[in-house]
């Protein structure tokens, strides 16, 4: 028996999520407006998570233009960060996108107003990263 479900994160992951993503009409139409990048930060835990994990998306206009693992010296408009524990959580719907930072659960750096705006649009981002076959660090 084969395991095809992909390890969070890498880059083979990232790039199955930006293919069902930039399939995905629901997020295309709640983000037809959107125009900004994202950096999204796994921090460090010190039990799964020794350094920072680190992606980058390049969002535009309901699609994603470009996706890879990045180090620190990358920047983008945003920055979505939280412990790989809610990482876990966030894909397995206990924790929403948008209220996940109201509750500290995450922490967002860039204009909140315009994230706010975009709470469909930020659901169909989990929603869509719920599709990818998904093995996580911690699992054997």
């Amino acid at each position: 028996m084969t395991d095809d479900r992909l390890l969070f994160p890498s880059e083979e992951w990232i790039q199955k999520y930006v293919e069902l993503l930039n399939a995905n009409d629901a997020y295309a139409d709640a983000a037809s407006w959107w125009e900004g990048d994202f950096v999204f930060e796994i921090t460090a835990d010190g039990e799964v998570i020794a350094e920072p994990q680190r992606f980058y998306l390049d969002l535009w206009h309901g699609k994603c233009r470009k996706a890879h693992m990045v180090d620190e010296s990358t920047t983008a408009e945003y920055k979505y960060s939280g412990p790989y524990k809610n990482w876990k959580l966030l894909f397995e719907g206990k924790i929403d996108p948008i209220k996940g930072i109201m509750a500290r659960k995450f922490r967002l750096d860039g204009d909140m107003g315009m994230v706010m705006r975009a709470t469909k649009a930020a659901a169909e981002l989990v929603k869509t990263a719920t599709m990818v076959p998904t093995k996580f660090i911690d699992e054997e």
